[in-house]
C-alpha cells in the first residue's frame, strides 16, 4: 500500500445510529470537521479544500470558516485567500496534554524502548474513524515517516487501530467495522478482512501487527491497554522499517517487550 497522502480527505464523522439527534448539534460537529481537515506540516487550506475533505457544500463552508475565524480557531490570510488554524487551537490541543497524567509516565519508558529497540514507539488514541499520536518517540537509527504528535492514522490498516478495535465490545467493534468500511470505498470489504484476521488473533498474541498494510515499508505491532484513572482505551505502537525489521523481529523480538511496557502502564486486555 502506497504511503498515507497528508491530503487524503478526511473519513466521514462517525455519528451512527447511536446519536441521540435531540441531543446531537450538526453544526457543531460540521464545524469540527473543518478543524480535522488540517494535516501535520499544511498550514493553509483554502475553501475548495475543505470542501474536497469534508464533503460539505461550499456555502457551508464559508459560513462555518467564518465563525471559526471569529472565534480565534481559524486565522484568515486575505493576501492568499486561505485559512490556517489559529491559537485557539492550540489552547484546546495543549488543555488535553496537559491533563493527561500518562503522558509524563510513559515518555521516559518510550525513550528507553525506542533507543533499546532502535525503532519509533507511539502513544495513542481514537478519534473518530482514526487513531491519532499523543506522543511518538523515535531511536537515531529509526525509520522516519513526518508523523509526530496529532498525526493521525487509519484504524483499519495500522497496528494501533486494530489493537484499539480488538477491545471494543462486539456491538460496538461491528459498528465501527461498518462505519469504516463505507468510508473506505470499494477498498473496504478487504481492508476490513485484514483488519478482522489480526482481531481474531488477538486473543491469542495480546497484539495486533501490521506488516506492510499501513504503508510499503513499515511493519508495526500495537499493544492496548486501559488508562487506570480514566480507564480509556489507550494503545502503544511500535514500527519500523520492514526491509531491516522483518515479521520475525516484532513477533519474537518486540512484541513481547511492548507488552511488558503497557503492563507497567496500565491494564492490558
Amino acid at each position: 500500500m502506497p504511503a498515507p497522502s497528508p491530503t487524503a480527505p478526511i473519513p466521514p464523522t462517525p455519528w451512527g445510529d447511536t446519536v441521540d439527534e435531540r441531543k446531537f448539534v450538526v453544526a457543531l460537529a460540521r464545524g469540527l470537521d473543518l478543524l480535522r481537515a488540517f494535516r501535520p506540516g499544511e498550514t493553509l487550506l483554502g475553501n475548495r479544500d475543505f470542501v474536497e475533505r469534508t464533503g460539505l457544500p461550499k456555502a457551508t463552508v464559508n459560513r462555518l470558516a467564518y465563525t471559526l475565524t471569529v472565534l480565534g480557531y481559524l486565522r484568515f490570510d486575505e493576501t492568499l485567500g486561505k485559512y490556517a488554524l489559529d491559537a485557539g487551537v492550540l489552547s484546546l490541543g495543549f488543555a488535553l496534554l496537559a491533563g493527561t497524567d500518562m503522558l509524563d509516565l510513559a515518555r521516559a519508558h518510550m525513550r528507553v524502548f525506542a533507543r533499546e529497540v532502535g525503532a519509533a514507539v507511539s502513544l495513542g488514541c481514537r478519534d473518530g474513524l482514526d487513531m491519532v499520536y499523543l506522543e511518538t518517540i523515535r531511536s537515531d537509527t529509526a525509520l522516519t515517516l513526518g508523523l509526530a504528535a496529532g498525526s493521525r492514522l487509519s484504524m483499519l490498516t495500522s497496528s494501533m487501530g486494530r489493537a484499539y478495535l480488538a477491545v471494543q465490545p462486539d456491538d460496538a467493534r461491528a459498528a465501527l467495522l461498518a462505519e469504516l468500511q463505507k468510508a473506505a470505498g470499494t477498498a473496504g470489504p478487504s481492508l476490513v478482512a485484514a483488519a478482522r484476521r489480526e482481531i481474531g488473533a488477538f486473543a491469542r498474541e495480546h497484539c495486533c501487527f501490521s506488516f506492510r498494510d499501513w504503508h510499503d515499508d513499515v511493519n508495526a505491532v500495537a499493544v492496548p491497554f486501559r488508562e487506570p484513572r480514566e480507564r480509556r482505551w489507550l494503545v502503544l505502537s511500535c514500527s519500523g522499517p520492514a526491509s531491516s525489521m522483518g515479521e520475525d523481529v516484532f513477533r519474537e523480538r518486540v512484541a513481547p517487550r511492548l507488552l511488558a511496557l503497557a503492563r507497567r502502564l496500565g491494564e492490558v486486555a
